[in-house]
């Protein structure tokens, strides 16, 4: 049986989840800045896109600077730039200046969460890989709600918040330091490939990327829009969403196993599936007790589309196209995440609060149609 390289795994694994935990924080504390300077709804959202706008503007920049660079460097760089960034939002407290600054902050963030995941692909035994990117998804989704939670110890006023998110991205930068030695060299076997001609490679993988994506900042956006048309308390939603992000978390190593065990392409037909299962489900139990063990599942197979694509990525690419591959599903991920709240609260506003599980529903939809059309195919 290959031999799995734990300590550069490790290293790996805690690069990305430190750096989740700075920018799991920055989202809700800018919000509740800006919130308190009486900033308008539609003005905050335009600020916290500029983050996934970021990381699209970024993707197309990263295998060339990858080769032109390495992996490594380019990580530590990235984290040093990302942890400037957050100090020049905390000094500044403009909504003005702050959108090109997360505009930034998203472009630095980027190729970090791409060369970790090439590193983790390229080293990761290929019968381990379920289990071992299920880990790695588990552990990231953890740092994501970790970020928010950190608020509750330190608050939201002045300095303190911005220091935990400093820290961790220069964190971030020293575990890359000390791990360098362990880390593989990226892959430079293959023909160069850009971001734009990974698309032609493998459309229904990205498109994937981008429901999954898609799906997270839609109910995390609007869940909280719908539960209130129901009649929901503040306090249930935000303990229903707090449900979804742990399924999240905790499943997604069970089904690694499941796509060792079945394969990944069949496991992620079964996620599409349950994930419009849940869509379908959610308007007749939403009131009933049912509601939390069916949250904690569709979180968990809605963001398990994510990981069965990741590993599908590593079955099926390796040198250059590996690292244009995680490139292509950080720009699907970020398009996912700009595109999908505001098609959905048009939804909302055209036929009501029933627009949010009916979007859900139709993405998943269309994701099970063309990947059961690609098994017939094959």
């Amino acid at each position: 049986m290959d031999r799995i390289p734990w300590a550069a795994m490790a290293g790996i694994i805690a690069t990305v989840t430190v750096f989740a935990v700075a920018q799991g924080l920055t989202y809700p504390l800018l919000s509740f800045i800006l919130d308190r300077q009486g900033t308008t709804p539609g003005l905050i959202g335009l600020s916290a896109a500029m983050t996934p706008l970021g990381f699209i503007v970024s993707a197309p920049f990263i295998p060339g600077l990858v080769r032109r660079l390495g992996g490594a460097r380019l990580a530590i760089l990235c984290s040093i730039l990302a942890a400037l960034a957050l100090i020049a939002i905390a000094w500044t407290q403009d909504v003005m200046a702050w959108m090109p600054l997360r505009f930034l902050l998203g472009f630095f963030a980027n190729p970090l969460y791409v060369i970790s995941e090439t590193w983790l692909i390229t080293i990761t035994p290929a019968p381990r890989r379920g289990r071992i990117m299920g880990l790695y998804t588990s552990i990231v989704s953890g740092g994501f709600a970790i970020g928010p939670l950190s608020l509750g110890l330190v608050g939201t006023q002045g300095w303190p918040p911005f220091m935990i998110g400093i820290a961790a991205f220069l964190i971030c930068g020293l575990i890359v330091v000390a791990v360098v030695p362990r880390l593989p060299k990226m892959p430079q076997e293959g023909e160069a490939t850009s971001v734009a001609g990974f698309f032609a490679l493998a459309p229904l993988l990205l498109f994937g990327v981008f429901a999954a994506a898609a799906f997270e900042q839609i109910l995390l956006s609007l869940f909280a829009v719908y539960g209130t048309a129901l009649g929901s308390g503040e306090e249930r939603i935000a303990s229903l969403i707090t449900c979804f992000i742990a399924g999240n978390a905790v499943l997604q190593i069970l089904l690694g196993r499941l796509a060792e065990r079945f394969g990944s392409a069949r496991t992620l037909l079964f996620c599409a599936l349950a994930s419009l299962a849940g869509c379908l489900l959610l308007p007749a139990i939403f009131d009933s007790w049912l509601i939390w063990p069916l949250v904690l599942l569709w979180g968990g197979v809605s963001f398990g589309i994510y990981t069965m694509s990741l590993i599908q990525l590593g079955e099926r690419f390796d040198g250059q196209a590996l690292i244009a591959g995680n490139a292509a599903f950080a720009f699907a991920w970020g398009i996912g995440g700009i595109v999908g709240s505001p098609a959905t609260g048009l939804a909302m506003q055209l036929i009501g609060h029933q627009g949010l599980p009916s979007s859900l529903g139709l993405l998943c939809c269309v994701l099970a149609a063309l990947l059961v059309a690609e098994r017939r195919r094959v």
